[in-house]
């Protein structure tokens, strides 16, 4: 990757313009992350080009933690006119490579990732938009707006609008909290032995406390056991008060969830040309059928099973193949 042009002006200006600019492998989005390195420190260059992205979300998110007491990068300069932001390096060690490398770290290092979501719970949301009916339904589009459309499936939009209408019910109202969104084991960054910084959380609304918990939990990327997800809803629930429709809701922000990132994996492989993400989908489906099971979900499940038969739940790319 070649550095924005206007990136060794803006080292400069921030203090680091004798830095060596390095490539870091970028993530789904429009951003791009280098690593600017001297000899004795080394910081993150996030190249977050305008008009397809906007640092400032980021921006504002970054200092609320940090004034909040979470592991956020401290930011050492910004440039929000071309896009660019200077921050703490973290280093290369996520949770996922940690935790698939050396099996017997991973409830500890799940139940850091648990304490963290508890600890956003005892906070007030942060001044962010809410997670509201409208935001839950354009996700939840995504699905019929690209998986269906790729496997040549005809979905009937207004019974399926219908059918989450219905269910969204469950997670609309009560306490709102600042929903990270992208919370799962490849944005958590190990700083220590069991210490985790935060990424990827410039997308974050205020919203219901159970849907950070599905996208740990149901991770898209890496299998996370049934065993694994009991126990970690079972030291959350041991310290958070939930109600009676807590796991309710938490099922139907999984199937939500799915659904979205299903619709996402199928766009990012066709329009994109990102071959990677078609194969996550198999995943996902997984976890969104176990979600359908749940009686909250009868509405929704009863449109899946009418429009989408169990043999095209998979790969969009292979199936589209057959």
């Amino acid at each position: 990757m070649t550095p924005p042009a206007a990136a060794a002006a803006f080292l400069a200006a921030s203090g680091w313009g004798s830095a060596d600019i390095l490539p870091v492998a970028g993530d789904a989005s429009f951003r791009r992350y280098f690593r600017a390195v001297e000899a004795t420190r080394s910081a993150i260059l996030m190249d977050a080009p305008p008009p397809h992205e906007d640092p400032q979300p980021f921006l504002q998110m970054a200092r609320w933690l940090t004034a909040n007491g979470f592991a956020a990068p401290e930011i050492y300069g910004e440039d929000p006119e071309h896009g660019l932001v200077l921050l703490q390096d973290f280093g290369d060690v996520r949770m996922r490579e940690t935790v698939d490398a050396e099996p017997a770290r991973e409830l500890a290092l799940y139940s850091a990732a648990i304490d963290i979501l508890v600890s956003l719970r005892s906070h007030d949301a942060a001044p962010l938009a809410r997670y509201d009916r409208a935001v839950l339904h354009r996700e939840a589009n995504l699905l019929t707006e690209c998986y269906c459309p790729a496997l040549g499936i005809e979905a009937d939009q207004a019974a399926y609008a219908a059918a989450w209408d219905t269910v969204f019910e469950q997670v609309l109202g009560g306490p709102q909290v600042t929903v990270l969104r992208d919370f799962h084991a490849e944005n958590l960054m190990l700083i220590g032995p069991d210490t985790l910084g935060l990424l990827d959380f410039q997308d974050a609304l205020a919203g219901h406390p159970a849907y950070d918990l599905v996208s740990l939990l149901q991770d898209a990327r890496r299998d996370v056991s049934e065993h694994v997800e009991a126990a970690m809803l079972a030291r959350y629930k041991a310290v958070v008060r939930t109600d009676a429709g807590f796991d309710a809701a938490y099922h139907v922000l999984g199937a939500q969830r799915n659904a979205k990132i299903i619709g996402i994996f199928t766009r990012l492989w066709q329009r994109d040309g990102k071959l990677r993400y078609p194969t996550l989908c198999p995943r996902v489906w997984r976890y969104l059928n176990r979600d359908l099971d749940h009686p909250a979900l009868a509405p929704v499940k009863v449109w899946f099973d009418a429009t989408i038969p169990l043999e095209l739940r998979g790969d969009p790319l292979a199936l589209s193949s057959c």
